[in-house]
């Protein structure tokens, strides 16, 4: 096989992405939901410390958006819940080593993981359209504003913030990192999916 005929086989497996997955049997699909949970808590680890703020920099969000671009929505929303799930039950594997029911200002976040992929699983399996590098930026930064909102919510009712307090503390200083991780999930987002069709 020439290189042609190897790229001409690849594209056309990139055609039929979600394909496999919807004809693998279900322990594969949960296997690979958990494998995905797994590097989410991987990506947990990487922790950066804010001084005026409690909740810290990670690379979870990183694991999430991608999350729901390999497994699809349903998968991709069952694997973050198997990771806060056995999180819960006492794997440490939230940031910093935590496990456990973590009910502290950062829970929300944990939760709305959990959307955030199923959300992008939902928009990327069903319409093509939004594999064009541009939409998927976006569709990334709609999803990060799903986990901003889940954990500013829970932050604000939590330590008891007000609107501007609460901003500042958990969405505000984290939007130019978090833009970089829309770009570069974007970016592997565009390797995995088939091209857009528009």
């Amino acid at each position: 096989m020439n290189i042609t005929d190897t790229l001409g086989y690849l594209e056309k497996k990139k055609e039929n992405y979600y394909e496999w997955l919807h004809d693998s049997v279900w322990t594969k699909k949960i296997l690979l939901a958990l494998l995905v949970a797994v590097v989410t808590g991987i990506a947990a680890q990487i922790r950066i410390p804010l001084g005026f703020t409690p909740v810290p920099i990670t690379g979870q969000v990183f694991a999430v958006l991608l999350c729901g671009v390999i497994l699809g929505n349903v998968y991709g929303g069952l694997s973050m819940i198997l990771y806060m799930a056995i999180g819960f039950a006492g794997v440490p594997w939230f940031a910093g080593a935590a496990s456990g029911l973590p009910i502290g200002p950062t829970t929300g976040y944990i939760i709305g993981f959990v959307p955030a992929a199923f959300f992008i699983g939902l928009v990327t399996q069903k319409y093509k359209q939004t594999h064009a590098f541009v939409f998927l930026v976006g569709l990334m930064m709609v999803a990060v504003s799903i986990i901003y909102i889940c954990g500013a919510v829970h932050f604000a009712l939590f330590m008891k913030t007000d609107l501007k307090t609460t901003l500042y503390m958990t969405v505000l200083p984290f939007l130019p990192v978090d833009l970089i991780k829309a770009l570069f999930a974007a970016c592997t987002a565009r390797i995995i999916l088939p091209k857009n069709q528009v």
